[in-house]
């Protein structure tokens, strides 16, 4: 394995290569940025040394590295089951679209328009008609669902892929959050009624829910889009949305939208009911994404690098030598290698370092910056004792446990990590959320980088306004859901930003 600081690591955008290698020089291992004090520069810095990614020489695309393929794939294999207890089958459609099939349903691509990237040339020649790479699948997909849905015998149908999509927009890339390329799962779904769909749309966006908060220990909130802010097309959009205190920016979990009969009617999706009256389908379409990975390092991250939730740990445990002075290092390294068999046979991600070219302490380093779970030492006075010590990444708490108890403590403490991530997460972002009902309370708790909670009319004209009178530097406000949990809403309330009537209570603020 190579060093904690990935070889060719790109120095962090205004670091400035010099003053990065000065601070690793004297530290060894460690990090050149305080999460406190520069989040930007402390994030790129944690994915690159914590060996998820690696830049790449297009702006805002990266090699995704096994750390980050590794809990991608645990994620995965959580969804695929469960969605497969739904029925859905697993598809995949090709990478481009043409553009005749693309322009079809006009308000989906205008939503697209500016990010969707185009295939002009083969060669030296120029092709016939240029050939759009998918920003999403929608076009791809449903021309071939008309085709495949005849009658209500062929329904529900129900697909999803796992693939990449290209969009290629922005002017500030960032790993995992905004990328011109990233991987996903699409799901796409028809029904003969509009209440499956509907069932459908909150059944996925509770699997959304459990993958932030089971598994990368992020709380969410779970609630609908505005009308200004749902997918191009779709009827209406649900989303788990997230919050990074660091920033006091919302940031979009993942989205399971009802596409209602718009594409039906665009693409002649339509079946022959049991009367034999034709009828057109209800259809969805939901996605998570890879920047689940990068809200996750956003959220847990501190001054030492990744801190990850054991669920999703590549590595849970690491088990570390730790030969003093003529000690039995024969002896040393059977007990680590006998500690993590022991783990792996009981359904543990369990590895052991036994790199001579570096010393102990630099390898606690090395894996407090990959963000494992637990570290275990064990060194002579261990061995005497039959114990180990056992230091947990979350909050460096050390404990001595007895070899014969090792399965049953390891077990606990991960669970109690796990826990505590969430916890500690929630705490976190519960003490920003500020309830509100003026504009001058609005602007104070958004400078003050507060997710904010305010009664609104649900006009789209005046979400156009608030995001005009809140643009700046910083980027302008936005309704970032109206949850489905929602407070009461006394008679007479008034919506912050018209003074109209209130209708519903929304979250508000910046977002990435």
């Amino acid at each position: 394995m190579s060093s904690a600081g990935g070889k060719g690591a790109k120095p962090a955008k205004g670091g400035g290569g010099g003053k990065k290698k000065e601070v690793k020089k004297e530290t060894k291992l460690g990090m050149a940025y305080k999460k406190d004090d520069n989040f930007g520069e402390w994030y790129s810095e944690v994915v690159v040394n914590s060996e998820m990614i690696e830049y790449y020489d297009i702006s805002g695309c990266y090699i995704l590295r096994p750390w980050a393929m590794e809990i991608w794939e645990l994620l995965k294999e959580f969804f695929d089951a469960e969605i497969k207890k739904l029925k859905l089958k697993p598809y995949y459609f090709p990478l481009f679209v043409t553009e005749n099939v693309l322009q079809k349903e006009k308000d989906h691509i205008e939503g697209f328009a500016p990010e969707v990237a185009w295939v002009t040339k083969s060669g030296k020649s120029d092709l016939e008609a240029p050939i759009a790479i998918r920003p999403t699948s929608e076009t791809v997909m449903y021309p071939y669902f008309s085709k495949w849905i005849r009658s209500h015998r062929d329904l529900p149908l129900r697909c999803n892929q796992w693939c990449n999509v290209v969009r290629w927009e922005f002017s500030n890339p960032t790993p995992f959050i905004r990328s011109r390329e990233f991987l996903w799962q699409e799901g796409h779904t028809a029904f003969a009624t509009k209440e499956e769909a509907d069932e459908e749309v909150l059944q996925i966006l509770e699997l959304y829910r459990r993958i932030y908060e089971e598994f990368l220990a992020v709380p969410v909130s779970k609630g609908r889009k505005s009308e200004m802010e749902k997918f191009a097309g779709g009827l209406y959009t649900t989303s788990v949305e997230a919050f990074i205190p660091n920033t006091g920016r919302g940031i979009q979990g993942a989205t399971s939208h009802c596409l209602g009969q718009n594409f039906a009617k665009m693409f002649d999706i339509t079946f022959e009911n049991e009367k034999g009256a034709r009828e057109m389908v209800w259809q969805n379409s939901w996605a998570y994404t890879t920047r689940s990975i990068g809200v996750m390092v956003m959220t847990h991250g501190d001054d030492k690098g990744l801190v990850l939730p054991p669920r999703v740990a590549p590595i849970q445990v690491i088990v570390i030598p730790v030969p003093y002075k003529d000690a039995d290092t024969t002896a040393i390294k059977g007990a680590c290698e006998s500690a993590v068999y022991t783990l792996n046979e009981s359904g543990f991600r369990a590895d052991l370092d036994t790199r001579e070219n570096y010393s102990p302490g630099w390898k606690y380093s090395h894996w407090e910056m990959k963000g494992v779970p637990l570290r275990i030492e064990i060194g002579p006075k261990d061995l005497a004792n039959q114990q180990v010590r056992v230091v947990r990444r979350d909050n460096g708490a050390k404990v001595d446990i007895p070899v014969a108890n090792l399965v049953e403590e390891v077990k606990a403490l991960l669970d109690e990590i796990q826990a505590n991530l969430l916890k500690t997460a929630k705490e976190k972002r519960d003490a920003c959320i500020e309830v509100i009902h003026t504009w001058d309370e609005f602007t104070t708790a958004l400078n003050n980088k507060r997710l904010i909670l305010a009664p609104w009319c649900d006009e789209e004209e005046v979400e156009k306004d608030v995001k005009a009178r809140t643009k700046g530097d910083l980027g302008a406000a936005k309704t970032l859901c109206s949850p489905f949990d929602q407070p009461e809403l006394p008679e007479g309330t008034l919506c912050f930003a018209s003074g109209k009537p209130a209708k519903k209570w929304s979250f508000w603020g910046r977002s990435y």
